[in-house]
């Protein structure tokens, strides 16, 4: 991973004002005095071109013909790996796994670009449990695909990185938020 672009990742999230500190209870319901807000990252110009570019240079070579994750945190991440990978003259489609599926229209619970039979890469904004990304990976198991890497942009060190190595899942990370609330890329 491009340790320089990373860097300025980590930067451009307190620039941005992602890193939060105050009273908040997360996805798994627990309870936290510090906050990633990853869309402030990934809905900036700059914060979705790096990490559309780490995250494409990420997957380069390791064959995957999609790549998607859980709504909506991986909308503009995935996004962000979809046109970095058309400007690199290697397009990946992309794909987004919603809790439930649809209950109207098309009535589907992913959207975009999976078939059967694809190597595919899931994309998390924050890590907590890893509740959230494995329902998605199971959807996307079920549906015929191959996961073979996770990318988050950080892991809050609460268990879900366990979680999914214990599964077997291949995961990186391009920050850690640790206890103190301290955002740092690279493990402490």
């Amino acid at each position: 991973m491009d340790k320089k672009k990373v860097r300025r990742i980590s930067e451009l999230a307190t620039e941005v004002g992602a890193l939060l500190h105050g009273d908040f209870t997360l996805t798994s319901g627990r309870k936290s005095t510090y906050y990633f807000d990853a869309k402030k990252l990934t809905l900036w110009p700059e914060g979705a071109y790096l990490i559309g570019k780490v995250l494409f240079e990420e997957l380069n070579g390791l064959g995957v013909d999609a790549v998607g994750g859980v709504a909506t945190g991986a909308y503009p991440i995935a996004s962000a790996v979809a046109v970095v990978s058309f400007s690199e003259g290697k397009p990946i489609p992309t794909f987004i796994v919603r809790e439930v599926a649809k209950e109207h229209g098309t009535k589907r619970q992913i959207e975009g670009h999976l078939k059967a039979g694809w190597r595919v890469a899931m994309l998390e904004d924050v890590v907590t449990t890893g509740g959230s990304v494995l329902r998605a990976i199971k959807t996307v198991e079920e549906a015929g695909a191959k996961v073979v890497k996770v990318i988050g942009l950080v892991d809050r060190h609460e268990g879900g990185g366990d979680a999914l190595r214990e599964q077997g899942y291949d995961l990186n990370t391009l920050m850690d938020l640790w206890q103190t609330g301290e955002l740092a890329v690279g493990e402490k």
